[in-house]
């Protein structure tokens, strides 16, 4: 099971309106033990058509700090920040210009973001808690023009996990590998053949949606939000999902939902029923596990409130595998979850999460981090290995 955390607290701030959230995929104990180099090369490289400067930022969380990582490899702390928030130093690696590559190198023992910008600098800023890193669904973020994204990364004793996540926004496309001692590459993140504009197009032609897409004055295609971020912009409606969550909470007072969140455990198996608003699960043995309240069209989106999933082996994976089967439209008809099949049953209610489906739609694999759990069933654009070698993000084209 990975675990994500999200920098708040001590390690992130949230000051001047401007919002700061990360998700780090972070390793389960049971992977493989790997004997990988200290600093870990990442090749970034620049096949996007575009003729704008790349700026590039490693930032994360390293022994308990969280700070920022130079071209070399070297970790540093951030200084300390004052309220209201000061501006971070400028800790940009250039990047690779069209047709080129740039590398950064990762230490062991990092998790967290590598940045990529095209033309301006992002601008961070530091509190006494922490860092404040960009939020564009904010109209007020000084980076709400800028062209940007990001991808995700642990990198530890056990290996290498690397993910371009679209769980915010969808904006850059970029594709990520790793290549093991063995030679073996994995590629995942690569989107179709003008999948960006398609992906874009899909959300204008999808009522309600166009407005989840943001575009700077010059013309310019910035990204598309998130429902999540969009819906607290104001930019889609915050109640959308709400008719299906009724019908699929609903569906389960007068028949079981069956749960079973491990892959590798079929006879761990959590029963739900439905009475008022409420949904109990039960183990086999017939002892009460865990209930939840209905949730918002929030809670969904964000996978948190109602839903929220601690990092425990029974209420943290049976909320889960709610989340994603409500996201995917699946909850309702398929009464065994995590369940269907993802071509033929994903996304294909009416009031469903379109901006997860159409990015899922446009790449190679059909792989794509559309929401927090779209882990749920192995359908996120996520590399993985024990021994990794060396690794790449290559920013692909807009077109």
């Amino acid at each position: 099971m990975r675990v994500r955390t999200k920098w708040f607290g001590a390690l992130a701030a949230v000051a001047a309106g401007i919002a700061a959230s990360a998700i780090a995929v972070m390793p389960s104990a049971s992977a493989q033990s790997a004997a990988a180099p200290d600093k870990l090369p990442v090749t970034v490289t620049n096949d996007s058509g575009r003729s704008e400067q790349v700026h590039l930022y490693v930032l994360g969380i390293k022994d308990g700090q969280l700070g920022y990582v130079d071209q070399a490899g070297d970790f540093s702390a951030w200084p300390p920040g004052s309220n209201p928030p000061s501006p971070a130093p400028d800790v940009s690696i250039p990047g690779p210009a069209a047709g080129e590559s740039t590398t950064v190198n990762i230490p062991k023992g990092l998790s967290g973001r590598i940045y990529m910008s095209f033309g301006d600098e992002l601008e961070f800023f530091l509190t006494p808690d922490g860092l404040v890193q960009p939020a564009p669904w904010n109209p007020s973020d000084p980076n709400h023009d800028i062209l940007f994204d990001w991808s995700e990364l642990t990198y530890n004793d056990e290996g290498l996990w690397l993910n371009s996540t679209q769980v915010d926004m969808f904006a850059v496309p970029h594709a990520v590998s790793v290549t093991g001692a063995d030679g073996t590459t994995q590629t995942r993140g690569e989107l179709k053949p003008g999948g960006r504009n398609a992906v874009f197009d899909g959300l204008r032609d999808q009522a309600g949606w166009g407005d989840t897409i943001v575009t700077r004055g010059d013309g310019t295609v910035l990204r598309a939000l998130a429902p999540g971020k969009a819906a607290e912009a104001g930019l889609l409606d915050a109640n959308y999902l709400d008719p299906y969550i009724d019908q699929a909470w609903n569906a389960y007072t007068d028949k079981d939902l069956t749960v079973v969140p491990f892959a590798d455990q079929p006879d761990t198996k959590f029963i739900g029923r439905t009475s008022g608003s409420t949904m109990a699960f039960t183990d086999t043995s017939g002892q009460q596990v865990a209930t939840f309240d209905k949730p918002s069209t929030a809670d969904v989106w964000g996978c948190d409130g109602n839903l929220h999933a601690p990092n425990d082996e029974v209420v943290g994976p049976i909320a889960r595998t709610l989340c994603a089967a409500l996201h995917r439209g699946t909850l309702h008809k398929i009464d065994v979850q995590p369940g269907g099949d993802p071509a033929a049953d994903f996304y294909r209610e009416d009031l469903t999460n379109h901006y997860s489906r159409l990015i899922h739609e446009n790449m190679v694999d059909g792989r794509a981090y559309g929401f927090p759990f779209d882990d749920v069933m192995a359908q996120e654009s996520l590399v993985h290995d024990g021994n990794p070698q060396s690794a790449a993000i290559t920013l692909t084209s807009f077109e």
